[in-house]
């Protein structure tokens, strides 16, 4: 028979164990601030998305018009590219450890 040093044992089941503070919470400064750099991205990119509508034109609604303006680069590309870099940066933020 060999002799077995066991962490724990029987007399020790239901006893408290103290928990540092420390380690209590998983996310730090750190991913804070990433986060809310992502969600700058996200908030950015859906603020360059707005605009007038495709029946538009000159601030006022005309169903017999069409506003070229929805399809600009700003709108199509730009935009979504913002939130789609936003919600990457969210992803790492939640990822990255302390």
């Amino acid at each position: 028979m060999s002799n077995k040093t066991n962490k724990f044992s029987a007399a020790d089941y239901g006893k408290e164990t103290e928990v540092s503070k420390e380690n209590t919470f998983y996310f730090g400064k750190e991913n804070f601030k990433w986060m809310l750099i992502g969600l700058a991205f996200i908030v950015g990119g859906f603020l360059l998305m707005m605009g007038p509508d495709a029946n538009t034109v000159g601030g006022e609604y005309n169903p017999d018009s069409w506003n070229d303006g929805i399809f600009s680069i700003r709108r199509i590309r730009i935009a979504p590219l913002f939130v789609v870099i936003g919600f990457a940066i969210e992803v790492y933020a939640i990822l990255k450890k302390k």
